[in-house]
């Protein structure tokens, strides 16, 4: 079959890409300002970065949507290795900002007022991204008007992607199938330390192993364990189970399994994730604070004061975050069964 040739900037299109560029105070009648080209481009490139994070993410979605993951095949890798290039992505993005700072506050206000209403508050495309990773509408800071100022097909794509599967909905469901604590097949011969232990008796052991190494001031920390693993289903707020909890935090303590070592990986990255998101956020509002102080932005909203209170509540993968909470030295680690480590290990 006789191959097309292809030439590098039509298959990039970069004829649409480069006359793509628009600046207001360059249209006729104004005073050019310097600076708002680089303020598109650098927009523009976010946005492209969005995109291709949304392509990842929905990727892993649409692989973790199957009725059953197998996580002994290269699916698992594939879904840690493209969140792994999300959390790269975002990295770029926090870096971006270096460039936007070489932006002086005057240097803005040559062109800030010809921008209004239009504000990053806008980007539809990055509340979908937070949407399809797990943030729900009633955690979002801000509420009455987030949406506010979107074109009405906008605002559809996002209460979709509200509505459809996330992340952290599918982390919940591959969680909670973790078949380790079947007690006949794997826990039959495990020597427990806690006599009459009516719960699993891996779980009795920790938790008293856990509770024993609580300073005086952490002594809340017990109730708090019951809460997060034994009670969690009893709090529609959150986003993971007792079941999934449980399998994530011995993810955590046994990840030098060859077994485990992917999911604490994947783990691992959705906190990286946050953390990225987090950075970026922080950033963002200290740019912000340095170009206009205490000004509200040009959408309308309250500029560095929103940025703070999103940065404060859009953590998304807190309750894996906070399963560090419950952790203990690895030398007191219980011993796991004979049954369970050659599963966990390879066998040969």
């Amino acid at each position: 079959m006789d191959h097309k040739p292809v030439y590098y900037g039509e298959y990039l299109q970069l004829d649409k890409i480069i006359k793509a560029q628009h600046p207001v105070s360059f249209e006729d009648g104004k005073e050019p300002a310097h600076d708002e080209m680089l303020f598109i481009i650098i927009h523009q490139a976010y946005e492209l970065w969005f995109k291709q994070i949304l392509f990842e993410v929905g990727s892993v979605i649409e692989i973790m949507s199957k009725p059953s993951l197998n996580d002994n095949s290269s699916e698992l890798q594939t879904i840690v290795h493209r969140m792994n290039r999300v959390v790269t992505i975002l990295k770029v993005l926090v870096q971006q900002i270096d460039i936007l700072e070489t932006m002086t506050p005057m240097d803005f206000l040559d062109f800030r007022d010809m921008l209004r209403p239009a504000s990053g508050f806008q980007s539809w495309q990055f509340k979908i991204l937070e949407a399809k990773l797990g943030l729900k509408f009633e955690q979002r800071h801000g509420q009455q008007y987030y949406v506010s100022q979107l074109k009405q097909e906008d605002i559809d794509i996002i209460k979709e992607a509200e509505s459809s599967p996330s992340v952290i909905q599918l982390i919940n469901k591959w969680l909670e199938r973790m078949p380790f604590f079947d007690k006949e097949t794997y826990w039959k011969n495990y020597n427990g330390l806690t006599p009459g232990a009516a719960e699993h008796p891996f779980w009795a052991d920790y938790e008293n192993i856990y509770t024993g190494s609580l300073s005086e001031g952490e002594r809340s920390n017990s109730v708090f364990f019951k809460n997060i693993f034994f009670n969690a289903d009893n709090n529609t707020e959150r986003a993971l189970s007792d079941a999934a909890c449980r399998s994530a935090l011995f993810i955590m303590l046994y990840r030098g399994y060859p077994m485990l070592e992917l999911p604490f990986q994947l783990l691992d990255t959705l906190l990286e994730i946050d953390n990225q998101l987090g950075n970026w956020r922080y950033r963002h509002i200290n740019m912000v604070r340095r170009m206009i102080g205490t000004r509200i932005g040009t959408g309308g909203s309250t500029g560095a004061g929103y940025l703070q209170g999103a940065m404060d509540k859009h953590y998304i993968f807190k309750e894996i975050s906070q399963l560090n909470s419950f952790l203990i030295d690895r030398r007191k680690l219980p011993a796991l069964p004979n049954e369970l480590t050659n599963k966990l290990g390879y066998n040969f």
